[in-house]
């Protein structure tokens, strides 16, 4: 199964280009050298990654044609909304007032995210989903993710993988590990967009820019970074080398708690190393803990403004999720409810561009999220790519989801749920 559909280049100028899909048009950014009109590309990201042959593409193309305009019917026959029994008369029209783009007031946001009753989450839900599909129609972006270490020099309470935890076995993948992990992912299982992910401090700048570089050279890919605070001249070298994305979570944007979670630590340091990133070209995924001690509403909808203030390209929420091995290990983790709000609120309030990632950790702590996730409002999923060998070592809360699961065994399910959602499991650029 591909995670790209190829598209053709209608028109270029300079480094913009206009890639054309069954008739449907989207622009992307072109790095690449010797592009025409006519030839055929992936796209990730609004990133153009590779350039295939024709013959490739029409195989594609011609397989995917028929299901890709009845993955768009399923999907526009799921955004239905039943207001006629909300007994809620000021909350219906908060979500009316979202689904017309209106400008709604923090103090009607706040109301969402206090709201309880399973009725009146499913209505947001619900409310949510409609405008994904509105601005992002059935497109849902598949990544693969590689763990490359569980070594980490910060000390953040809530983590498995930081120095609270003296029981865990360490690892760091080397060169040869790493690329046996990409050729896997990248040629066997056909994906198009890798985060690349460890504990802050496991490699040296120069380490990782080797990484980025050799990945590149050898698998076209859209490289998403995530290897904690790299300062200016790192992130530098490494888009350099070729990494176009980056994954960095603030975690809260309320400096009080960051001083407790994130002992030692500035948060404007790393918010504006956030900002940084954007500024050099990154796309940026960022986003924060949901439910770590002393978190308010107030503060759960600071960080869904500041994610977006911070041009994410994709927005992470992740529920707190207790580890034994950590000093938050009695508090305890986050219900679903709680994060379907914030994943729905995420939506309808963030700019209409930015995608809301299901996270790992939310489908640890609820069986069906994923699904669920995406009925609400959000339109990406991480798949785990890490090597067998070394994915249980990766234990930032305890009994992840999939990491017992094979590569093939997450693909077949996620492509299962998302023909059932009318979802397509490609990036057509967002751009």
């Amino acid at each position: 199964m591909c995670y790209a559909l190829p598209g053709r280049i209608k028109s270029i100028k300079d480094t913009h280009v206009v890639i054309e899909y069954y008739g449907e048009e989207k622009k992307a950014i072109n790095e690449l050298r010797n592009l025409e009109i006519g030839d055929f590309v992936y796209a990730q990201g609004g990133f153009v990654i590779e350039k295939i042959t024709p013959v490739e593409a029409n195989n594609i193309l011609e397989t995917w044609r028929d299901l890709f305009f009845e993955l768009k019917k399923i999907d526009a026959s799921t955004v239905s909304i039943n207001f006629s029994e909300f007994p809620d008369s000021h909350k219906k029209s908060i979500l009316q007032s979202a689904l017309e783009g209106t400008a709604i007031p923090d103090s009607e946001i706040l109301e969402l995210l206090n709201m309880s009753g399973e009725h009146n989450v499913e209505l947001l839900c619900q409310t949510a989903n409609h405008l994904r599909q509105r601005y992002h129609d059935n497109s849902c972006c598949v990544h693969g993710i590689i763990e490359l270490s569980n070594i980490c020099k910060n000390n953040c309470a809530y983590c498995g993988i930081s120095t609270h935890n003296t029981s865990i076995t360490r690892y760091r993948m080397d060169m040869d590990e790493i690329m046996a992990a990409v050729k896997q992912a990248s040629v066997d299982y056909g994906f198009k967009s890798l985060v690349m992910q460890s504990g802050e401090g496991a490699y040296s700048i120069e380490e990782l820019v080797d990484i980025v570089k050799t990945i590149k050279e050898h698998y076209p890919s859209l490289i998403c970074i995530s290897f904690g605070e790299l300062g200016t001249e790192g992130l530098k070298a490494l888009y350099d080398a070729g990494a176009r994305a980056i994954l960095m979570r603030f975690e809260t944007s309320n400096p009080d708690l960051y001083k407790k979670v994130c002992q030692g630590r500035s948060l404007e340091k790393r918010i504006n190393e956030i900002r940084e990133a954007y500024r050099l070209g990154y796309l940026v995924t960022t986003g924060s803990l949901i439910g770590i001690p002393g978190q308010r509403a107030e503060d759960i909808l600071n960080d869904i403004k500041l994610a977006s203030e911070l041009h994410a390209e994709m927005m992470s929420f992740g529920p707190f999720i207790s580890h034994p091995e950590t000093p938050l290990r009695q508090i305890p983790s986050v219900d679903e409810e709680t994060m379907l709000k914030v994943i729905s609120v995420a939506r309808i309030i963030a700019h209409h561009d930015a995608k809301v990632l299901v996270t790992t950790a939310f489908e640890t702590i609820s069986a069906n999220a994923r699904i669920k996730g995406l009925k609400a409002g959000a339109s990406s999923v991480m798949l785990n790519a890490t090597p067998m060998s070394y994915r249980k070592f990766y234990s930032l809360y305890p009994n992840r989801a999939h990491d017992n699961e094979t590569i093939q065994q997450q693909i077949d399910d996620t492509i299962k749920f998302l023909m059932t959602l009318g979802r397509a499991p490609t990036d057509l650029s967002v751009k």
